[in-house]
């Protein structure tokens, strides 16, 4: 990677990470795990159990003995919506909310280049599920440590685990996590070179969000519902079995490598045929 595109990359980084809207969202994922550590703590803080009933989030039932529970439960409390919702919204914006303005042709004549923008704003915004993702996990950590106590983590299998594995397996699963929002990344960023106006493009990809996720719940739709990019979302609990289950981790990166794939060739044929310096 050239110096120019390093330099690029940095300016789109910089701008994302600096807008009201992304810092908003930000602190919303990170105030998710200070609400659902606060409501188990006063849950048990008569001596029950948090998820006695059998509802709530997975993992929820093991925070009380171990805080690092509380990052894999609010990962999973995030993941269906709060966490893509954010991405949906960067990823929509990418294009389209440059492109109203007119700030794009001014990009496109610096020379940017049309496919090496795109690139760059596909990056940021898989940058943006990085740190979307570590927010979540950090705040999670933190909030755990404070109001539950830490030792070693017996993972589901029944195997017990060191503290500092358990922080490995968390990292790793934040990386999942993380990963796994790459196809609606790429979605969204197709969506974005539809339109100029940021909005519209930000609302598609959440609609487009909601709705597969609607028809991810219908055991009707048959083998459709392996195809759909949420549907192996929810897998990295895999990550904390002794051994590690590896078939629906490996099938949900392939499966967000291939939306990847098939939508970021749309957006490259799209944007670069798109008449955006008029």
């Amino acid at each position: 990677m050239s110096r120019a595109d390093l330099s690029l990359l940095g300016n789109e980084v910089t701008t994302t990470f600096r807008r009201w809207r992304t810092l908003a969202l930000l602190g919303v994922l990170a105030a998710v795990p200070v609400l659902v550590g606060i409501a188990v703590r006063i849950e048990t803080a008569d001596g029950g159990r948090a998820g006695h009933g059998g509802g709530g989030p997975a993992f929820i039932s093991q925070v009380t003995n171990n805080g690092l529970f509380l990052v894999f439960t609010s990962l999973a409390v995030t993941l269906p919506f709060f966490l893509p919702m954010a991405i949906g919204v960067v990823a929509g914006d990418a294009v389209a909310g440059e492109a109203g303005p007119g700030t794009l042709r001014y990009l496109l004549v610096a020379p940017a280049g049309r496919t090496r923008l795109l690139l760059v704003k596909f990056a940021t915004t898989v940058l943006f599920c990085g740190a979307a993702t570590l927010v979540v996990a950090l705040s999670a950590l933190a909030v755990g440590a404070v109001l539950f106590p830490l030792g070693e983590v017996t993972l589901i299998s029944g195997t017990t685990v060191s503290f500092g594995e358990g922080l490995l397996r968390a990292l790793a699963i934040a990386g999942v996590v993380a990963l796994s929002l790459v196809g609606l990344a790429a979605l969204g960023l197709f969506v974005s070179t539809l339109t100029d106006s940021g909005i519209a493009a930000m609302a598609t990809t959440v609609g487009l969000l909601i709705t597969v996720q609607i028809l991810d719940q219908f055991p009707q739709v048959g083998a459709v519902r392996a195809y759909l990019f949420p549907h192996y979302w929810l897998s990295f609990a895999d990550l904390l079995r002794q051994p590690v289950y590896w078939d629906e981790v490996l099938r949900n990166m392939g499966l967000q490598g291939l939306y990847a794939a098939v939508f970021g060739s749309a957006a490259w044929a799209r944007f670069t045929s798109r008449d955006v310096t008029a």
